[in-house]
């Protein structure tokens, strides 16, 4: 699971320093990499617990919507901390520290997202 984690957090701001910057692409780009990231972790996890079929499609729809959860509560948490230290302007076409802060944090509650809804299905088996 570490190296999903420092996997996700290089790929977000890969795409963050690299990727469009308009108001489309740039996100839509974010929610890609988003959703590979929920993606590897279901299927890790049903490849390293030996699951059949079924625990493999459990395993990577329940990764996704937990990842969508994190995702969207990442979101309203960054968007409410950008608009209390009075950022003004885009942040996604800025470079302020709060743009890549945002990023690694969103990397990283996606995982941690995709993560716990796995663990908490394993101890139910």
């Amino acid at each position: 699971m570490k190296t999903i984690t420092l996997t996700a957090v290089v790929a977000m701001l890969l795409v963050g320093l690299l990727g469009s910057e308009s108001s489309v692409g740039g996100p839509m780009t974010l929610v890609l990499v988003a959703f590979l990231i929920m993606l590897a972790v279901g299927i890790y996890e049903a490849w390293s617990n030996g699951r059949g079929p079924a625990g493999w499609v459990l395993n990577i729809v329940l990764s996704v919507i937990g990842g969508i959860i994190a995702v969207s509560l990442t979101g309203m948490a960054m968007e409410e901390i950008i608009t209390r230290i009075h950022f003004e302007g885009r942040l996604a076409s800025s470079h302020h520290p709060m743009r890549y802060i945002a990023e690694v944090a969103m990397a990283v509650f996606t995982v941690l997202g995709s993560w716990l809804p796995l663990q908490i299905a394993n101890r139910f088996r």
